[in-house]
């Protein structure tokens, strides 16, 4: 006979948060009884999460800010790694003014909360946390990239990046505990489910396993990513609940063995060595070297017998991850760097001066220009670029099999996959990064016979029938640094104005002008893929 066991499955041992105080107020203990009862307003939950959610959009952890500063004084990182980590630090120092958002997609907004059974607020706590929220996107320069569905084909955008994604747990006690994300697309997309068995579970498998599936992930994320793998679980969706929270950080003081209740712990000694796979790979910071990932964490989990699910996800260099929790003594929030310039060097890392490109050349003397270059060149352009994103290709790929003309401005400037951020007043952009080139992929055969989508401009690596078609045609695709969307706004980019499709907002047709815009050349007109290469 068994005795019976249970305990918490995922035991944080502690909470070593440094927190802020937002405010004593819209808290209470209340006598219920013999009980004491902790009542929050839900005005509380409205400013918590309004002050939660602007912090993240603007600011990072220091320890993360620190790990990007370990790579400028790392010796074996590339000048790869170098620039792009100078560049994110640089970005970190503009998004902390608060007029700039880190990343031009500001993200989906999630809430995991933990409420404790002496907590009382009378109202659907998700309601409250939602209206703050609002605020939130309301207030601040954040882009809505919430896409509602209206009938299974018709979709708009919601207008106020609502809905959020809300969990709320129970647990022992009279505090309220939550972990707050700002989840853009790019990261959200490269989370992965894995159906293994048993098999896996061995040295030789799980090596051979990792080796392959980090090429999954890829640089559409924007890396140095904080890599979370996830081994067992006691669904699918246990697994990547567990993987989003790992990535975030929340599950960093588990234990680091198991035991007889199935508690999920660390292994530390699998972080290494995944880590060093990483590493070995040699993708590095978005255009190759040692900096693929900052870190790595690797959760154990129970599973049945029949299962062994394994999950894999990031959170990528917008880590926008920020606890908060309400007590007896009032609101708190995470405390995040205020001041990310402390981790800049005094003077820029030493690179090799770029190439020079006149974007308002036309669009032959472009190609032939780019073409006297190998993959791996790293470009500054100037000049004209036409912004378009998903909806936009679409749109244009209606037309084409219509029989209407391809949209000119599409054949004759380079295209740049983005969607803006709200412009701060008096700017001439919101926040403005690059999104993932790969959910364009489909387009380009079809448009490059056009004549348009000869030269793009996005983040991440390709497909190969992105390669084949510049090879076919004498394209190019260009990739930007993904990342970098406030100082890209701050310093790059000069003029924006909307030229087609003005009512799909943030997916709209833009021209704008940029200068000193950097880029690398990724995939060319030969066939050469920097990404294959690796």
């Amino acid at each position: 006979m068994i005795d019976f066991i249970y305990q918490d499955p995922y035991p944080i041992l502690k909470d070593d948060t440094q927190y802020r105080k937002i405010t004593s107020d819209f808290v209470k203990v209340e006598k219920f009884g013999e009980r004491e009862i902790l009542t929050v307003d839900p005005k509380g939950l409205e400013l918590l999460a309004e002050e939660a959610l602007t912090d993240v959009s603007f600011m990072l952890r220091t320890s993360h800010l620190q790990k990007l500063r370990n790579i400028l004084d790392d010796p074996e990182a590339t000048d790869n790694d170098r620039f792009v980590a100078y560049n994110l630090l640089q970005n970190a120092s503009v998004a902390a003014e608060g007029q700039l958002p880190s990343c031009q997609d500001t993200g989906t907004a999630i809430i995991m909360a933990k409420k404790g059974e002496s907590i009382f607020t009378g109202v659907d706590d998700a309601e409250w946390l939602s209206r703050g929220i609002f605020n939130t996107y309301q207030k601040r320069n954040l882009r809505y990239s919430q896409i509602v569905p209206i009938s299974m084909f018709e979709e708009k955008n919601s207008g106020s990046n609502l809905p959020a994604q809300i969990d709320i747990y129970a647990k022992k006690g009279d505090s309220y505990e939550f972990l707050f994300m700002a989840k853009g697309g790019g990261s959200a997309n490269k989370t992965y489910l894995y159906q293994q068995t048993k098999s896996l579970l061995n040295e030789k498998s799980m090596d051979a396993f990792v080796r392959a599936k980090i090429k999954d992930l890829g640089t559409s994320a924007c890396p140095p990513y904080h890599l979370a793998l996830v081994i067992g679980g006691t669904s699918a969706e246990a697994n990547l609940s567990a993987v989003k929270k790992a990535s975030a950080g929340y599950y960093d003081n588990l234990p680091t063995t198991g035991n007889m209740a199935g508690q999920a712990f660390r292994d530390h000694e699998w972080e290494q060595k995944v880590q060093q796979i990483c590493q070995e790979s040699a993708i590095g910071a978005q255009f190759g070297g040692k900096y693929f990932t900052h870190d790595v964490r690797v959760i154990r989990l129970p599973r049945h017998a029949a299962s062994c699910p394994v999950g894999l996800g990031v959170s990528c260099s917008a880590d926008r991850n920020i606890k908060g929790k309400i007590t007896k003594d009032g609101i708190y929030v995470e405390q995040l760097e205020v001041n990310p310039k402390q981790f800049l060097p005094e003077t820029a890392p030493h690179l090799e001066a770029p190439v020079e490109i006149d974007l308002n050349m036309p669009m032959k003397d472009m190609l032939a220009k780019l073409s006297q270059y190998p993959i791996k060149t790293r470009l500054k352009l100037n000049g004209t670029v036409i912004v378009a994103r998903d909806i936009a290709h679409a749109k244009i790929m209606e037309m084409l099999e219509a029989g209407q003309p391809m949209p000119e401005y599409f054949k004759n400037h380079p295209v740049y996959y983005a969607g803006p951020a709200k412009t701060p007043e008096g700017m001439a952009s919101g926040s403005f990064g690059p999104t993932t080139a790969g959910r364009m992929d489909v387009y380009v055969d079809e448009f490059q016979k056009h004549g348009g989508s000869m030269i793009m401009l996005a983040k991440g690596n390709r497909t190969k029938q992105v390669t084949d078609a510049c090879n076919k045609y004498g394209g190019f695709y260009l990739g930007s640094i993904g990342g970098p969307a406030a100082i890209l706004a701050q310093d790059n980019i000069l003029k924006v104005e909307v030229v087609d499709f003005e009512e799909l907002g943030m997916e709209a047709v833009r021209k704008i002008t940029v200068k000193d815009f950097p880029a690398f050349i990724i995939t060319d007109d030969k066939g050469n893929d920097f990404f294959e290469n690796l």
